[in-house]
């Protein structure tokens, strides 16, 4: 059940351009709310909401040093998801495979 909804958190955050844009972002490295929302077209308000997600989600983390909010990426909460997506591209894989040897040995016994 706990793993159900840190998937559902983190697949949630990532369903979003703005919130895939501003993980983006902090790949360059940590950086200022303020400056992650300064070229986005929406209020700073709307932006913290989006922070706020991606921080629920164990995506990123935020330091207040003074009266500036930094954010970084926090790699390890995509592990679980990771894992998931993994997980099923193997089982769909292998299913594919099976397919494919049985179609390739009934095509020759034609």
């Amino acid at each position: 059940m706990v793993e159900d909804q840190v998937l559902d958190r983190a697949y949630a955050a990532l369903a979003d351009p703005t919130r895939r844009l501003l993980l983006e972002k902090l790949r360059q490295g940590a950086a200022r709310i303020t400056d992650l929302a300064a070229p986005l077209p929406m209020t700073f308000a709307g932006v913290s909401r989006h922070v706020g997600v991606l921080e629920s989600a164990g995506l990123v983390e935020r330091e207040v040093r003074g009266r500036e909010h930094w954010l970084s990426l926090r790699p390890e909460g995509l592990t679980m998801a990771q894992r998931w997506m993994t997980e099923q591209t193997d089982f769909w894989s292998a299913r594919a495979d099976a397919l494919s040897e049985k179609l390739r040995r009934k095509g020759r016994a034609k």
